[in-house]
């Protein structure tokens, strides 16, 4: 692409857009293009950081009108690289966010982040149905399907969403629900959006709930085979109340984290109680007295710090992930598990499915993880001496877990490798819908 044409795309969605449109090889280009994923680069033909969802509207009609393909970014947690062939919509300035506390409802932009919500929520004792990582883009995450820590008591987040504001590929701005669009508003909760146009803001239900009984255990390597063998048995007779997951980790010797835990491998269980404390510390009790761990934090918390459950990274990393849907957890899953302890991969976690998760909702979505046991994702730092061996390395180490496979993804955990296992967690009927 020459730079007269470069320039000349970029004037176009300046004249058309209120918010700011910057160009290859200024120093706010580089800013707007970087996303939580450093090992993703983006390289679009130019930027438009819309004000409003008529300036995303009107961007999609002048990249459409010149030939060029549009992608989005609120926060670049789950992104994919753009070249010059795309246009890049930044949403982050969508980021209102307004609280109904009559209907237990939430008015979400783009632009915001769980955090936000949570926050907002809270002042009238609500929660929302946040992932793991509260600094995440609350959109793009419901429309990926949206799995919360609490995602065996409330569901998926998508299940939770009541109406869209979407910018159609013809540009258009229009509201949709199940009444109004059901098949788009069916293949938007759980489809990913990409396809279907660009939505600019979602309204969802609200939990009722301000506190979570939550938090997680860290153990010693040592301990790991026992206490991951205990947890494969516990979770089979936990009740829908309880959420939790088991990573093997292998922590840096970061400042930020507890003396304890700087620069080893443990093993992290993280638990979430909807309900009373009381009942919270029984139903945990079994794997409390599995073996003494490093770090207890479970403790009754307000929803607004639902992310120290997993304790994800706040700052952005240069990441390969890859994910895969577990139908059953046997000796050679946590086998697998545990040979992870000597290859350069920061997390190997099981996430239990289950309970309202299996359920669909009263209007069904497209959410493809159904009815499956266990969510497994892999994530490894790309460090500059493992860069270029990382994602062999974690797909022989996924390869390990083929015996358990329910032969198919999650897209909100799916990685950055294939997308067939994405595509086979839909069937023939829903693929064709």
């Amino acid at each position: 692409m020459t730079s007269a044409e470069t320039t000349s795309i970029t004037d176009l969605l300046d004249r058309a857009t209120r918010g700011s449109v910057w160009a290859p090889g200024s120093a706010e280009y580089d800013g707007e293009v970087a996303g939580f994923n450093v090992a993703v680069s983006h390289s679009p033909a130019a930027v438009v950081v819309a004000d409003d969802a008529d300036d995303v509207a009107a961007a999609v009609r002048v990249a459409a009108a010149a030939g060029y393909g549009v992608a989005v970014k609120a926060t670049g947690h789950g992104a994919r690289a753009t070249d010059d062939t795309s246009i890049m919509i930044s949403t982050r300035r969508l980021s209102d966010v307004h609280i109904d506390a009559g209907a237990r409802t939430a008015t979400v932009g783009a632009g915001v982040r769980w955090q936000q919500v949570l926050d907002a929520a809270a002042v009238f004792d609500l929660g929302a149905p946040s992932g793991s990582s509260t600094a995440a883009g609350a959109v793009g995450y419901t429309l990926g399907g949206g799995l919360s820590p609490l995602g065996r008591t409330i569901g998926f987040a998508a299940d939770l969403v009541r109406s869209f504001q979407i910018v159609t590929a013809d540009g258009r701005v229009t509201m949709i629900d199940e009444h109004t669009d059901g098949e788009l508003f069916w293949a938007l909760r759980g489809g990913g959006g990409g396809g279907f146009g660009i939505v600019t803001e979602m309204v969802i239900d609200l939990l009722p709930m301000h506190t979570v009984f939550g938090g997680g255990m860290f153990f010693d390597l040592e301990d790991a085979p026992t206490v991951l063998h205990a947890w494969r048995t516990w979770v089979q007779a936990v009740p829908e109340s309880v959420s939790t997951s088991i990573a093997l980790l292998h922590l840096p010797p970061d400042p930020a984290l507890a003396v304890e835990l700087r620069g080893r491998t443990v093993l992290h269980l993280r638990y979430a109680h909807v309900g009373s404390a009381e009942r919270g510390q029984e139903l945990l009790a079994p794997m409390r007295s599995i073996a003494e761990p490093i770090i207890d934090t479970v403790a009754t918390m307000p929803m607004t710090a639902l992310a120290s459950i997993h304790m994800d990274p706040v700052e952005p990393l240069p990441v390969i992930e890859r994910g895969l849907l577990l139908s059953t957890m046997t000796e050679k899953t946590i086998d697998a598990v545990l040979s992870a302890a000597d290859l350069p991969v920061a997390t190997v976690e099981l996430r239990l499915m289950g309970g309202a998760l299996d359920r669909s909702p009263r209007s069904p979505g497209s959410v493809g993880g159904r009815s499956s046991a266990f969510c497994l994702y892999l994530i490894g730092v790309a460090e500059p001496a493992i860069a270029a061996d990382l994602p062999g390395v974690l797909d022989e180490l996924l390869s390990r877990f083929t015996a358990d496979s329910a032969d198919r993804a999650f897209l909100n955990l799916a990685g950055t490798g294939s997308m067939d296992l994405v595509r086979a967690g839909w069937s023939t009927t829903e693929s064709e819908r």
